[in-house]
Formats: C-alpha cells, structure tokens, sequence
C-alpha cells in the first residue's frame, strides 16, 4: 500500500502523524511512503531521517495521493480537497463535534478510522491513552501558569509556601487524562479533589494516593461545591465517540472566584463545561465570570516531540494492519473495527451517530 503523511496545517499543530521509525517499519513490510517535506520540522524530525528510514519526500498533493494518509488531527477546510472516494483516513476525527467534517467525510465515501474509538475489550483507548496522558500532565502545568497574576488569574502559587495555604484544584473524570493531571497536582503540591462516577476507580486513586486526595463521587452537589472552591478545575470527562457531557453548568462557573481557572481538556469533543470554547495556542484564554477559559484543542501539539513519538509507539501496530487491507483488519481485529466511524459514506460508530443525528450501519453488513 502507499502510504502518505501530510504536515499538519492547524494553527500551532507541530506534531507529524509518523515518526521515522514508523516509516522504517512499513516500509520493511513492503509498503511505500510518502512524506510532505518539513512535516516532521514542528517536532525536531528533519527530512534526512525520513530519507534514511526508507520514506520518500513529497509535497502534500503527493502526500494525500496515497491510498492511506495517516495524520495526527482531523482535517480542516483547508483541506477537504484532498479526500476522495477510496481513500483511507488514520487520525484523531472526534467526529462528535465536528458536524461540517463528518458529512464531507460521508459524502466524499472515505473510510475513516478514528484513533480516538478503538477500543479494547476491557473498554481502554490505546491510541487515546499517550495524547491523554500528555494533556492531563500538561493541563496542571497550564492552569498554574494562567493562575499567575499577569496572565490573568487569581495570583495563586499551586504548591503554596510555609504558612500560607496551597492551591486547590478539583478534576473532574478520573481516567486517564484526570489520572496524568492528579499525579502533577500532587506533584505540586497542591490540595486536590477528584471526581467520578465509579466508586471502584475512587477506591484505587484512594489506595494509590491516600490522604493527598480528596475522592468524590460525581454527583451535582458535590460537583457544584467542588468547582466553587477551586482555584483550578481540569476538565477530563469523555464518553468514547461522543459529545462530552456537560458536567459544570453556567452558573458553578459564575459561583467560581474571580481569577479561577478552567482547563478543559475535553473541548475536542465540545467540552463538559458549559462556557468553554476551543481556542488556540495562539490566543488560549478568554474571561467568562470573571474565570479564566482555557480551551485549546490541540494542547499535546505544544509539546510537539514528545507527542509524535509516543503516539507512533501506539499507532503503528494498527497501521501496520490498516495497510494490509482495511476490512480484512477490521474483520480480525474487533478492537479497530470501533475505530471506524465511516465506511463508504455510511456512519459506523453507533455513539458517534447518534450524536451527530444521522444514522449508523453495523460495519459488519457492509463488509
């Protein structure tokens, strides 16, 4: 199969969808690739490394000329050109959110397999779990560099010092992305609560953390208080496929002290706070309340190396099988037959569908 991997064209975006080992890796099995020259820049990847894996160097026509284009985000306006009939997408679509995509996807008849919905039989997203565990470290990181005065926030050292209290931040979700940012906000020093719906997760932070952790069940009230007191809150809340729930309403963003910051790392799928909206690394925050928004969409593109080669460790595996005939993969893999969320113009992903309102096909009828 011929394999292309375009650069990135979102805002700020510096990740490359293939690290050369990956590259190494096809092409060892007979594939060919294809790689934009400079995509690999934004990440410290010049293209002499592409070249010495075996890849050949393109422009991006040529890139997405290929039968398989595996990228990091989902396409933009930008580039809706490029997709065509017969064309197999591999990269994060969180097509939940992304209406206008997901039809043009649909209508130009892609096969597009979303990292975000494979998933394991015990329910585990393996090509979530390396861009989560780099936006939940990242968030805590964020949020006490926007709690700083002269970015806006409420002048608040997370970690505190002797005889003055430390910071208080309150995670919202304990899986993998609020699980990264507790281990940082405990690393800061900071007084942390941690809510979710299952009681046996709760039970293990409880056992892992002890009393550097305050465990809450995920209900309104306790919610409600939680974020009012914080001076810090992570968002970290995803339904696999779908719209993220909104958990913080208006009015506890509007109960949160003036200069208070939310982090939401769940904005790629709409966000489980009611007032947030993506942003950019370019222009990160706006005011709401008085609180200060965080909402950037690509928050692992920041860190841009580190990214690159821990979603190519988790990716290549499922490439490697895409690119020895998509169906056939998914028809031995259950796992990554839930990564696709469109199979000749049809909607394949049952939550994905039933957020966007449209209709869904079981992948096995249309194989």
């Amino acid at each position: 199969m011929r394999i292309g991997v375009p650069r990135e064209i979102k805002a700020e975006e510096y990740r490359v969808g293939l690290a050369p080992a990956g590259a190494r890796a096809l092409v060892q099995a007979g594939h060919q690739v294809v790689v934009e020259a400079g995509a690999g820049l934004g990440a410290g990847i010049d293209d002499a490394e592409y070249r010495a894996a075996g890849a050949s160097l393109g422009d991006a026509q040529q890139a997405w000329a290929a039968e398989m284009v595996i990228k990091v985000k989902e396409p933009i306006a930008p580039e809706f050109g490029h997709l065509r009939p017969g064309l197999t997408l591999f990269t994060y679509l969180h097509l939940a959110a992304a209406p206008e995509l997901a039809r043009e996807l649909a209508r130009q008849r892609v096969t597009a397999v979303a990292y975000e919905t494979i998933q394991l039989p015990d329910g585990s997203l393996p090509l979530l779990t390396p861009m989560s565990e780099v936006a939940g470290r990242m968030a805590v990181q964020v949020g006490a560099h926007f709690l700083e005065r002269p970015q806006g926030g409420r002048g608040v050292l997370l970690g505190g010092v002797p005889g003055v209290s430390r910071g208080r931040v309150t995670i919202l979700g304990a899986g993998v992305v609020g699980t990264a940012a507790l281990k940082i906000a405990v690393g800061m020093g900071a007084e942390v609560k941690i809510l979710n719906h299952h009681q046996k997760r709760l039970a293990y932070l409880d056992d892992v953390f002890g009393s550097r952790v305050t465990t809450l069940i995920s209900l309104p009230e306790t919610v409600a208080q939680a974020v009012a007191e914080a001076d810090l809150v992570v968002g970290a809340v995803l339904v696999p496929g779908a719209r993220a729930p909104i958990v913080v309403s208006e009015a506890m963003v509007a109960a949160m002290r003036p200069g208070a910051v939310i982090v939401d790392v769940s904005v790629d799928q709409g966000g489980c706070v009611e007032t947030i909206h993506p942003t950019t690394h370019a222009d990160p925050v706006y005011l709401r309340h008085g609180v200060v928004h965080y909402g950037v969409t690509n928050m692992p593109g920041a860190v841009a190396r580190t990214s690159t080669f821990a979603l190519t460790n988790m990716t290549l595996p499922y490439a490697l099988a895409l690119a020895q005939g998509p169906l056939a993969a998914a028809r031995r893999d259950p796992a990554l037959a839930r990564g696709f969320n469109l199979l000749d113009g049809a909607y394949t992903h049952p939550a994905m569908a039933t957020a966007l309102g449209e209709p869904w096909r079981d992948l096995a009828e249309l194989w």
